[in-house]
């Protein structure tokens, strides 16, 4: 079913579907929010809060005028969600300010990822986007010494456990993430996008040496560098959880950078760089079949027959918000794992891991 179609079908009897295409098809034509029945309200409420996208539900709807025709109830969801987004969004933009203070002294590059990084730049994909963690870039060959900066100012590490740490330290593309013993908040350093495991490898060096400065001493990635980045991260290192927020963040970063004067020539010069074509065709793919995002058809290449299972997994969420298709979700976690690492390190971490979680 499409997701004009999974519009129509809920609008006309009120279904509850098997899985989350409900919430794929007010995104896309938020409109249709006018259309829908006390059911498919409660339905789509809850796929929202489950696929952390309710805020930007709301934003669409205000776009397309449509929070008139939502019921009372819902818009007091939404001016609630919105209001604790914003929130976290003042608080992303005051920690991001002190790890650039903490790390000014070192006079090193530091670049804003994800979230915090949509937000200072003020693209459209920090609309209705709570932040969490703040998600930082910094050259490999500083980060002993931010580490240590980050600790002198209050941070300190999350993982007690020696393997963990260890893990982290030498296979990872981050440290283990650190939280501020005051505050609470937790700050991840990384040193490249991907794991040092992975069979792609990213060139982080010119990441970070063709960041745009933002000020306060931060910067965030390119345009094109800014979508690879949620491509690998969605694509490629990961098992979708949170899979259709990120691929919306997607969406709406080609929908905005397309207008950029050469964009597609540069994104595909960038993808070849950082070995990310491939991910990047097929976020491309599916973004155009779920959100109807407007693509280059060139770089985004022939329909696969796996598709359809990425998509399917990406929708596996029924009407109350809960996790579906139990053995696609495990396969997408071992195809996560696999990508990371070669197969006797996969073997032995899994084993460990394992053994890890059944003692005592």
């Amino acid at each position: 079913m499409t997701a004009s179609a999974a519009s129509r079908s809920s609008k006309s009897c009120g279904l509850r579907m098997a899985d989350a295409r409900l919430l794929v098809a007010m995104l896309r034509t938020p409109a249709d929010l006018a259309g829908l029945d006390v059911r498919s309200w409660n339905d789509l409420i809850r796929l929202a809060r489950a696929e952390s996208l309710l805020g930007q539900l709301a934003i669409a709807a205000n776009a397309a005028a449509a929070l008139p025709a939502c019921p009372a109830r819902v818009r007091t969801i939404f001016a609630d969600q919105l209001a604790a987004i914003a929130a976290s969004q003042r608080t992303a933009r005051w920690e991001a300010r002190q790890a650039a203070r903490a790390l000014a002294p070192l006079g090193i590059p530091v670049v804003l990822l994800k979230g915090a990084a949509y937000l200072i730049a003020a693209v459209p994909a920090a609309d209705g986007r709570s932040i969490g963690d703040l998600d930082i870039l910094i050259p490999r060959a500083a980060i002993d010494a931010a580490e240590a900066a980050l600790k002198a100012a209050g941070w300190s590490s999350l993982k007690d456990d020696p393997y963990d740490d260890a893990y982290y330290r030498r296979w990872m593309h981050e440290i283990p993430p650190l939280a501020h013993e005051e505050r609470g908040t937790v700050i991840d350093v990384h040193h490249t996008i991907l794991p040092l495991t992975a069979r792609l490898r990213p060139d982080a060096d010119a990441l970070i040496a063709d960041a745009l400065p933002v000020g306060d001493g931060l910067s965030v990635l390119a345009p094109a560098d800014m979508l690879l980045h949620s491509v690998a991260h969605c694509f490629y290192d990961g098992e979708f959880e949170g899979g259709l927020r990120n691929l919306w963040d997607i969406h709406l970063m080609v929908s905005e950078f397309a207008r950029l004067p050469g964009f597609w020539v540069d994104l595909a010069d960038r993808a070849q760089r950082h070995q990310l074509a491939r991910p990047l065709g097929r976020a491309l793919r599916i973004s155009r079949s779920l959100y109807g995002t407007a693509v280059d058809t060139g770089l985004a290449g022939p329909p696969a027959i796996t598709d359809a299972l990425f998509a399917a997994r990406l929708l596996a969420c029924d009407g109350w918000g809960r996790p579906t298709r139990p053995w696609l979700r495990r396969a997408f976690y071992l195809r996560g794992h696999w990508l990371r690492m070669p197969p006797m390190m996969l073997a032995r971490h899994l084993w460990t891991k394992w053994r890890m979680g059944h003692r005592g």
